[in-house]
């Protein structure tokens, strides 16, 4: 059973009298394990299609299920509730509050997701160490390098142990020996059984994903895999 399984979903926006058609007629599934990149230029769909898998809206039409329950039609607090329990975010612009301390800024979702958890600080200095920053845990985020920050915001991403992992753009504000040093750490989350999407507009990066979807005008015009 693939972990989401999107059929014939659509999202229409009106923009100045017209519809804008964001995504098509997309078909799409999802697997537990999967290492998967969506690729395409700006106005493709992709951001769309994230924000839809990210439980951040709903389709115009079409059935999107999540580990096999039908969630096309949920109330924005239901979309929030998977949101807290389910996934983990990673973003370009690191979205980490600079008043926090990293350990605090990891320990963020538990708040969100409103489950008892009496071990979240022991979890949340195993997600640093997971990322190699247990060392930072008292620092501030304004104290730390662009690479220091994307890897608490990937252990922020797996505090809650979600089922998928969502990155966006997640190397875009990196230079390469960061991005490089990002990659490697997404490969051996996957490697561990981590389900992991980045949304990309960039080939290269996407090159190292084990599926690759091309998006454009809202459709899935082919998808590579190795």
């Amino acid at each position: 059973m693939a972990l989401f399984d999107l059929e014939q979903v659509a999202k229409e926006y009106p923009m100045g009298g017209e519809t804008v058609h964001a995504l098509d007629g997309l078909d799409l599934q999802i697997h537990k394990g999967d290492y998967m990149a969506i690729l395409g230029p700006s106005g493709s769909g992709k951001s769309t299609l994230m924000h839809l898998l990210g439980f951040m809206d709903r389709p115009t039409r079409g059935t999107i299920r999540f580990d096999g329950e039908d969630v096309s039609s949920l109330s924005p607090n239901k979309r929030a509730w998977f949101r807290a329990n389910s996934l983990g975010f990673v973003f370009q612009s690191f979205n980490l509050l600079p008043r926090l301390s990293v350990l605090d800024n990891v320990l963020l979702p538990v708040s969100y997701s409103r489950t008892e958890q009496p071990t979240k600080k022991e979890d949340a200095q195993r997600a640093l160490d997971r990322v190699g920053m247990s060392h930072r845990g008292g620092h501030r985020p304004g104290q730390l390098s662009g690479g220091e920050r994307q890897r608490v915001a990937i252990a922020r991403a797996l505090i809650n142990r979600p089922k998928l992992i969502l990155a966006d753009e997640p190397t875009g504000n990196l230079d390469s020996e960061n991005v490089a040093k990002t990659i490697e750490l997404f490969e051996e989350l996957v490697n561990e059984g981590q389900t992991f999407v980045m949304v990309t507009h960039d080939l290269e990066i996407a090159g190292h994903a084990k599926r690759v979807v091309h998006m454009l005008d809202g459709k899935i015009t082919k998808e590579t895999g190795r």
